[in-house]
């Protein structure tokens, strides 16, 4: 960066200013957090835990959920301790360059794996209840394995992308990010050059890849709504149907506050992070109740 902008000065440090309304009752906000994380992260483990030990939840379907308690209690974790150490303190809203790039990276691996995961567990679904007879061949335990480990895998490679798009521009101040994370959008504003170019790239990236992963769980569910529908029994639709609501509720909690981001690049700030806590520290801490809930297996 310093041999193609000679001229300018590289920041070392960024400033946090965090949420909205959060500054002017920082022990409540702090309160708030710390409740929240500790259900997140009580809620995932005590998912992994189950799904590990418990032979009867062995299936392909739990060992996916498995993969989301993880991620969940990961991405809660890159968020919201710096948050809530920084409602203590101003010093631990200083967050270094090195740190930022660190947070951004880990945020965005996490997330588009997620995404990945439910499109996943989406075509799971549809193996389960439109193919029963085929599906322990289809989705047997290498399969399910493979198809975990190449969400992984995709998500780090997106990510990269993204952050070596992000920090290849110069950035010699402002320090002020506008937002209570390192994300794209608000740490895009702070760059000393034209971001134009960076912004498309980004909202074609992402919009390509989150719309092609909800085409595809909208066509497996189109499939499984068909196939639910020819099951003769209310019974038996009542009981295929309750295997597809809690993941259709979480598709639905995940995807409607990136939409109203990552649509708007230039429109972050304060008041613009409050979409993004919801699916990065409200959806975590749901997510285990209703998979929970709503799974007799689970309970």
């Amino acid at each position: 960066m310093d041999t193609e902008y000679p001229n300018q000065t590289a920041v070392s440090y960024f400033f946090l200013e965090g949420l909205m309304y959060a500054a002017e009752h920082p022990a409540l906000f702090f309160l708030l957090f710390l409740f929240i994380y500790i259900i997140t992260m009580t809620g995932n483990f005590l998912i992994l835990i189950t799904v590990g030990s418990d032979l009867h939840l062995c299936s392909p379907m739990y060992h996916f959920l498995g993969h989301l308690s993880f991620l969940d209690a990961c991405l809660s974790t890159v968020t919201v301790p710096k948050v809530t150490a920084g409602l203590l303190t101003l010093n631990e809203k200083v967050i270094s360059f090195e740190g930022c790039a660190v947070q951004l990276y880990c945020f965005h691996f996490l997330a588009s794996t997620e995404c990945f995961l439910y499109t996943v567990m989406a075509y799971d679904r549809y193996l389960a209840i439109c193919q029963p007879l085929h599906y322990p061949v289809a989705m047997n335990r290498q399969m399910s394995a493979g198809l975990a480990g190449i969400t992984w895998t995709i998500g780090a490679v997106h990510s990269a992308i993204h952050t070596s798009l992000t920090f290849h521009l110069p950035y010699c101040g402002p320090h002020h990010i506008a937002y209570f994370f390192c994300d794209i959008p608000p740490v895009l504003k702070l760059a000393c050059a034209e971001t134009a170019i960076n912004e498309i790239v980004i909202l074609a990236n992402i919009g390509i890849v989150a719309a092609g992963c909800l085409i595809l769980i909208v066509i497996s569910y189109i499939f499984i709504v068909a196939a639910v529908l020819q099951i003769h029994t209310a019974e038996g639709r009542q009981r295929a149907f309750s295997t597809c609501t809690a993941h259709l509720t979480v598709v639905f909690m995940y995807y409607m506050p990136p939409v109203c981001i990552y649509l708007q690049p230039r429109s972050s700030g304060a008041g613009a992070g409050v979409p993004a806590v919801f699916y990065t520290v409200v959806t975590p801490m749901l997510n285990p109740f209703i998979y929970t809930l709503r799974n007799k297996k689970v309970k």
